[in-house]
Parts: C-alpha cells; sequence; structure tokens
C-alpha cells in the first residue's frame, strides 16, 4: 500500500460547524469580556469607522458580576449565551448537502456567515422578549442591532467554517 493511499482514522481537518462553533465561542468570549469591552468604550472613536467596529465587537458583552440594574445583567448575559446556543444550532443545521460537497466553497463561507447572522438576531430577540418590560418596537430595535453585529461579524465565523467537513 503506498504512503499516499493510507486509510485516515483521524482526519486533518474540524466540521465546518465545529470550527465555526469554536470562532463563535473565542470571538464572544474575548470581545465579549468586561476587560474588552471597558478597553474598546475608552479607547476607540465611535466616530471613525475603526473604532465603531471594535465597539460593535463588543456587543455580545457578558459579565461575571452583578453590577448593574438587575434586567441588563441578566439580558446581557443571556444574549451572549443566546448568540452562542443559537450559532452552534445555525452552524450545524445550514449546511446544505451542496455545501459538503465541496471543502473550502464560497458556499461554506457564506453559510457560516448567514447563520452567525441568523444566530445574533434570533439571540438578541429571544433575549429582548423574555427580559425586556419596555416595548416592543424597542425589543425590535434591540434585533436591528443584533443583526447588524451578525452581519459585520460573520464574516470572521464564515472564514472560521471555511476548510472543514460538513
Amino acid at each position: 500500500m503506498a504512503l499516499t493511499n493510507r486509510p485516515r482514522t483521524v482526519s486533518g481537518y474540524g466540521t465546518a460547524a465545529g470550527t465555526g462553533t469554536l470562532a463563535a465561542l473565542i470571538l464572544v468570549g474575548v470581545c465579549g469580556s468586561p476587560w474588552y469591552v471597558d478597553w474598546a468604550e475608552a479607547h476607540t472613536d465611535p466616530n471613525s469607522a475603526g473604532g465603531w467596529f471594535l465597539r460593535l465587537l463588543a456587543w455580545p458583552a457578558w459579565r461575571l458580576e452583578a453590577a448593574g440594574g438587575e434586567h441588563g445583567v441578566l439580558a446581557t448575559d443571556l444574549r451572549a449565551i443566546l448568540l452562542l446556543v443559537f450559532a452552534a444550532t445555525f452552524l450545524y443545521l445550514l449546511p446544505t448537502s451542496q455545501v459538503a460537497r465541496v471543502q473550502g466553497s464560497v458556499s461554506q463561507f457564506f453559510s457560516g456567515w448567514a447563520a452567525y447572522v441568523l444566530a445574533a438576531a434570533t439571540a438578541t430577540l429571544l433575549a429582548a422578549l423574555l427580559t425586556s418590560d419596555g416595548p416592543l418596537l424597542a425589543d425590535f430595535q434591540t434585533t436591528g442591532t443584533g443583526a447588524t453585529y451578525g452581519f459585520f461579524a460573520g464574516w470572521i465565523i464564515g472564514t472560521a467554517s471555511l476548510g472543514g467537513r460538513a
């Protein structure tokens, strides 16, 4: 048997959904951390494109302690948790048979990106509906912010999904 035809018991690649989920976990864990959020608020200009983007990456903020209003902390933490749950779910559900056929295809990239946009919007809407006492319009506007985050940060998840097997 030739060396190039060895049976492989362990693949060199992870699944597209697995690598995308890991990227989402790192993105939310690092950019949503209290330290990054504080840094982004103190050291970036919200009126510049770069500063706006760095602040947007801090959108799925989570806190270690309850240091705010009773609903504010719960809603923020719930939003980050739901984002990770929905990202993993949609990353596993969205890849179609077409994406599975071609490893590293543009379809994989867009599937990962779309999954993260949908996950961010869904997590935001559900967290807002469960924790908000305000009007429904405010919940919908908050969902728009979540979808914006998913659109501008989702390319990171889409890129991480490239090259994995479906």
